[in-house]
């Protein structure tokens, strides 16, 4: 089931039964996710799809009841992409920290890598209020966030993570920078160092969701440990000094 499906969105016209049926849905979803990602979703057309693939329209129409629907599916099957990376990939025996930075980084990665059109169209237009997408992509950004929200609830459990924030308000502090450098990224078509840009937001953000009494317990032992290796070292020093004497 993909995640359109999985979020209530409405499912095909015509469940592709044949192979050529199946083949012909994948060449619709494919050029409607050129001329989506290429148009914006209002300037779209399902009638230069069909042109594209040299179809009529009414066979669009066959599979997919209009262009809402195939919009729908198409940024769906992008979400089941990027969730499938993200949850293969994820470090499970990992601690929180190191799944945190991956969810990061693989967001940042799939986003403006794979699909930074798509996430243009995401961001500009389906996020817009009363917009005839935006109640089907608010369903789909709950699920893409549930795996966030498991590793942020199991570090509120390990208290790695804050616990005097609810798990929602934890998720806007980490989705609201990142969406922030994605419209910087792909509205401005600004080249970003992806990696350097993922190591920057993990630190501020992992800094921001770290309780602060713990904070404080890290930088106190960390100047424990200087103490301590500074103490070994003098002795080291002056143990040197007493042989060569």
């Amino acid at each position: 089931m993909t995640v359109a499906e999985k979020a209530g969105l409405p499912v095909s016209r015509r469940k592709p039964a044949g192979r050529k049926s199946q083949q012909r849905v994948k060449e619709i979803l494919q050029a409607g996710r050129d001329v989506f990602s290429e148009r914006g979703y209002e300037r779209a057309t399902t009638a230069e799809i069909a042109q594209r693939l040299g179809i009529s329209e009414a066979t669009v129409f066959s599979y997919f009841r209009g262009k809402r629907e195939l919009c729908a599916r198409v940024i769906g099957d992008w979400y089941d992409e990027i969730i499938d990376a993200i949850e293969a990939g994820l470090p499970r025996d990992g601690s929180v920290r190191q799944q945190f930075a991956f969810i990061v980084r693989m967001h940042l990665r799939l986003m403006l890598v794979n699909g930074t059109d798509l996430c243009a169209l995401v961001l500009s237009e389906g996020r817009a209020r009363h917009h005839e997408l935006s109640e089907a992509l608010t369903e789909l950004q709950r699920r893409y966030t549930a795996p966030l929200m498991r590793v942020l609830a199991q570090g509120q459990q390990s208290g790695e993570i804050r616990a005097d924030v609810p798990l929602r308000l934890l998720r806007s502090m980490v989705f609201g920078p990142m969406e922030h450098v994605l419209w910087d990224a792909t509205l401005t078509n600004r080249q970003i160092d992806i990696d350097a840009t993922a190591d920057q937001l993990i630190d501020v953000l992992w800094a921001a969701l770290t309780p602060p009494d713990l904070a404080l317990s890290a930088l106190q032992r960390f100047r424990m440990d200087v103490a301590e290796a500074s103490r070994r070292f003098d002795e080291a020093s002056a143990a040197r000094r007493e042989k060569n004497d």
